[in-house]
């Protein structure tokens, strides 16, 4: 009752603070008893801006950002899922700029964006790159090499190296309306004529104008030397001659060593070498001082062509000629310098008529009576070991110094399955081509000879070679082929002969064209017999 007594005596005021003291303390209370789990709130809140960082960086940046602790990394993991969503941000503009601020004062972290060529760092001020604008890379300028014609040459040489080769070991033959190569006559059919073919198509060959006649860009026609004056002839009305030397694969030298012998040579003199050598060196010295050529390759891309037996002694006047230049003999004897790697072996061909009117063709196999034949003068170092042999001594072997009057040589050749063809002073004789003229299987008797166009022939699938100490045997080396092998042999040799003939306008495969296939495979520096590199 006191109580009550007092509580009515007092004010309204009084009253009225009695009553608020209680909730106050409890408001305190609980205030200050739940302060950890407020700034808890407070801190997830803050990071839930529904603007991403640096205009959308990756949780790698918000996580470098607020790694203060780990128990924040659930409410980190909680914000990133929060702002990839499409839920409107309670936070105003103004809370996330003072928010930003704020982190750009405090922070200073290091970013490193992922899968870029570039790298960022927020400690130094850069210029960000825009990742939609197109930056073009620096293009070095490219340089433009000219290529000299020599060059340009040689690449296309290059390539017909790679054809040719190409052509001997896949085995493919390009069809050709004239003539396709095959046949055991050839060491590989398929690489001469993709060879010959590729030389139609490139080889260019300059002439030389100066000099004159009759010494230069003259020679026979007619006799056993007539070679000389055909090639020389048709090489300057040729398909094959350039007017542009920087278009020409080698340079021809119009000299005739038969017409230097026939005009220069004096008996009467004992230095009868001198004045024709010193033509062969005047004529080189004019051409290299004229032009650059001779001197740009020391003669290795020149060729001469000689028939006459003089023809290597004489090229020894100029050693660059000797040594390096293309020298195409009938006279291909290695132990006077001839070189098959780098000489030409052409054969000597005897044109009564200046044609071959008369002088192809012959009967049968069957029809051939007499086993073997010869007849020529007793001269060399062969002639007379077969002689001393032979002479008159075998109806089956007629070896004969002179023939008897009446008797027809071309008759005798027509008439025997074997023509022998022994050397006489020199290697060269034009007996070999009678023989393929006329059907009889030539018999080569010679020591160090280089049988003509040999890096493509296989002369011994057309031909039998005896040894010079064999020819007592003779008789019966040759009655040992049996009548099928022969017929082999003649119908080889019967095959073969185009690449021998002489015609006044050349046709393909003949002889001037195999001369010239010849020089042609040697500009090439490469043999196709085994395909060998020189």
């Amino acid at each position: 009752m006191k109580i009550c007594s007092s509580w009515c005596t007092k004010s309204a005021s009084t009253k009225l603070l009695c009553i608020m003291i209680p909730f106050i303390l409890i408001s305190i209370y609980f205030a200050f008893g739940n302060s950890k789990n407020s700034s808890f709130s407070t801190s997830t809140w803050f990071f839930s801006s529904g603007k991403n960082i640096s205009g959308g960086e990756r949780p790698e940046l918000v996580a470098v950002a607020v790694n203060g602790g780990a128990d924040r990394e659930e409410a980190i993991l909680e914000d990133y899922s929060f702002n990839t969503s499409n839920s409107f941000s309670p936070l105003t503009a103004e809370a996330d700029q003072e928010f930003q601020e704020e982190f750009q004062e405090n922070q200073k972290p290091i970013i490193t964006q992922k899968n870029e060529t570039f790298n960022i760092s927020l400690e130094k001020p850069h210029e960000l790159p825009s990742l939609n604008e197109t930056h073009a890379l620096p293009i070095e300028p490219k340089i433009k090499k000219k290529f000299t014609n020599l060059e340009k040459l040689e690449v296309k040489l290059g390539k017909a190296r790679a054809a040719i080769k190409e052509a001997a070991m896949s085995g493919n033959q390009t069809d050709d309306s004239d003539y396709v190569p095959s046949g055991p006559m050839y060491w590989n059919a398929k690489a001469f004529h993709r060879s010959y073919l590729e030389m139609e198509k490139e080889f260019k060959v300059f002439v030389y104008e100066e000099g004159e006649q009759p010494i230069f860009h003259n020679g026979p026609c007619k006799s056993i030397y007539a070679m000389e004056g055909n090639f020389i002839y048709q090489m300057e009305t040729s398909k094959f001659r350039t007017r542009d030397p920087e278009k020409a694969h080698v340079f021809f030298l119009p000299i005739s060593v038969t017409s230097i012998v026939h005009f220069i040579y004096d008996r009467t003199s004992r230095e009868h070498w001198n004045p024709m050598k010193q033509t062969l060196t005047d004529y080189i010295n004019l051409v290299s001082g004229k032009y650059p050529y001779w001197n740009r390759s020391l003669g290795a891309d020149h060729f001469m062509l000689a028939c006459h037996d003089w023809g290597p002694e004489i090229s020894k006047a100029v050693p660059e000629l000797f040594k390096n230049s293309i020298r195409a003999l009938c006279n291909a004897n290695t132990s006077e310098g001839f070189k098959p790697s780098k000489d030409v072996s052409f054969p000597e061909i005897l044109l009564p008529g200046g044609t071959m009117n008369g002088l192809i063709g012959g009967p049968s196999p069957s029809r051939r009576s007499i086993l073997a034949f010869f007849a020529g003068g007793l001269h060399g170092p062969i002639r007379p070991i077969l002689l001393e042999h032979w002479e008159n001594k075998d109806d089956d072997i007629q070896v004969h110094r002179y023939l008897p009057k009446g008797v027809s040589y071309y008759g005798m050749l027509r008439n025997s399955k074997f023509c022998l063809c022994p050397s006489g002073y020199e290697v060269a004789s034009p007996r070999m081509v009678e023989a393929l003229y006329t059907g009889c299987v030539p018999v080569l008797l010679k020591d160090h000879y280089v049988p003509p166009f040999s890096d493509v022939l296989n002369w011994k699938s057309f031909s039998v070679e005896v040894p010079v100490d064999r020819i007592p045997d003779l008789k019966k080396i040759l009655a040992g082929i049996s009548t099928r092998q022969y017929i082999r042999l003649q119908r080889r040799g019967k095959q073969v002969r185009r690449h021998f003939e002489v015609n006044m306008i050349p046709q393909r495969y003949d002889v001037f064209h195999m001369i010239l296939h010849s020089v042609w495979l040697r500009r090439l520096n490469m043999r196709l017999h085994g395909l060998e590199y020189l």
